[in-house]
C-alpha cells in the first residue's frame, strides 16, 4: 500500500482528538486544543464508545437504573433508540409515555408521540446515518420503522442474537431486515455488543462506511488488492508502531487500544479533516467543505461508562455527574 501525506495526519488526528476528550473531562471550560481545524469544526471522538450518543446509549438506555436486563428488553430499547439515534427523541418519548419497555409497549401511542414531535417541527432522526424507510406500507417513515422493530420482535430476533456464536452471525441476522444496509447493520451490531446481551470481541469484524471509504482513498494513493476492511485491520495492527514513529503519545481509552470500529471511525473523520488540512487531496467523494461548525459547550461531561467486561479503570477525577437532566435542553457535545 502507498500512503499519502494524509496517512500521518490520520495518526496525529487520532492522538489529538483523544487528548481533547481527556482535557474536556478534566476541565470543561479550558482550551481543548490549539488545532484550528479541531477547534473550528465538529468531529466525533477517536473512540466510538466515548461519543455523547454512545455514552447515553450505554449508561442510560442499556444499563440505566431500573432498566431490565432481560434480553428482549435490552434489544428492544437499544434498537428503538438507535433507529432515531437522538437523545432528544428518546427523552421526549419517555416524558410522554413513561419508561419505555417491550412488556408494556403501546405501539399506537408510540407512533402518535413520534408524529406529534414531527408536527411540532422537531427532528426525530439524527443526521449521523442515512436511514431509508423500510417497506412496510405505512405513510410515515417512523411508522415503518416501528413496524420493522415489531417484526424483529415477532421473529424472536433477540433470542436468536443471544444464541449467536459470532459477531458476524449477529451482523448477518440484522442485515436480513429491510431498510438496513451493511454499514447500518454493522453499527447496530456494535451497539448491541455494548450491552449485557452480547459478549463478543469488537475486533472480530468491521464494515467500512461511505465516510471511511473516502478517508481510505485520501490516506492511500494505492491499496493494492486489499479490501477496505483489510486496510482497517492493517491500521489497527500497526497503531503502536505508527504512534511511536511520529513521536505521539497515545495511551488509548483508559488503556484500551484502537479497535477496528474505532479505526473505521477515524477514517470517516479524517475524510472531513483533510478537506481543510489537505484540500489538494480530494478522495473519491470529492467533497471540499466541512459543514458542521463546533460550538463550545462548557457543561461538565457525564462520567464515562463503558461495558464492564472491557475492564477499564476510569480515574476518580473523571467520574463526575452521571445523569443528564431531563429538564434542560440537550445540546450537541462533541468532546
Amino acid at each position: 500500500m502507498t500512503p499519502t501525506i494524509v496517512f500521518d495526519t490520520y495518526w496525529r488526528f487520532a492522538a489529538e482528538r483523544l487528548a481533547m476528550y481527556y482535557r474536556r473531562l478534566a476541565d470543561p471550560i479550558g482550551l481543548c486544543t490549539a488545532d484550528p481545524i479541531l477547534s473550528g469544526f465538529r468531529f466525533t471522538n477517536t473512540y466510538r464508545a466515548s461519543d455523547r450518543v454512545s455514552q447515553y446509549l450505554i449508561s442510560e438506555v442499556q444499563a440505566g437504573t431500573d432498566r431490565s436486563q432481560e434480553p428482549r428488553e435490552v434489544f428492544f430499547r437499544t434498537i428503538l433508540f438507535k433507529i432515531f439515534n437522538r437523545i432528544e427523541t428518546w427523552e421526549a418519548l419517555e416524558q410522554r409515555l413513561g419508561p419505555i419497555t417491550w412488556a408494556n409497549l403501546d405501539a399506537a401511542a408510540l407512533d402518535r408521540a413520534l408524529e406529534n414531535l414531527r408536527r411540532r417541527g422537531n427532528s426525530i432522526y439524527s443526521a449521523a446515518y442515512i436511514m431509508p424507510s423500510p417497506s412496510f406500507g405505512r405513510e410515515r417513515k417512523h411508522s415503518n420503522h416501528i413496524a420493522l422493530l415489531l417484526q424483529m420482535m415477532k421473529d424472536r430476533l433477540p433470542d436468536r442474537i443471544r444464541h449467536a456464536r459470532s459477531l458476524r452471525t449477529v451482523y448477518e441476522l440484522v442485515l436480513n431486515y429491510p431498510g438496513i444496509g451493511p454499514f447500518l447493520a454493522f453499527q447496530y451490531t456494535i451497539d448491541l455488543n455494548y450491552s449485557s446481551l452480547l459478549d463478543f470481541d469488537e475486533a472480530d469484524m468491521v464494515v467500512a462506511g461511505p465516510g471511511a471509504l473516502d478517508g481510505i482513498s485520501k490516506c492511500f494513493s494505492n491499496t493494492g488488492r486489499a479490501t477496505p476492511e483489510e486496510v482497517i485491520h492493517w491500521m489497527t495492527d500497526r497503531q503502536e508502531s505508527e504512534f511511536a514513529r511520529l513521536g505521539l503519545r497515545f495511551d488509548g481509552l483508559y488503556g484500551r487500544p484502537l479497535q477496528p470500529i474505532d479505526c473505521q471511525n477515524v477514517f470517516c473523520e479524517i475524510s472531513k479533516y483533510a478537506r481543510v488540512a489537505h484540500p489538494d487531496i480530494t478522495g473519491i467523494a470529492n467533497r471540499t467543505r466541512i459543514k458542521q461548525i463546533y460550538r463550545p459547550n462548557h457543561r461538565p461531561l457525564p462520567a464515562p461508562q463503558f461495558p464492564s467486561r472491557w475492564g477499564l479503570h476510569v480515574p476518580s477525577e473523571h467520574a463526575g455527574p452521571r445523569k443528564i437532566s431531563h429538564h434542560e435542553p440537550v445540546q450537541p457535545s462533541f468532546i
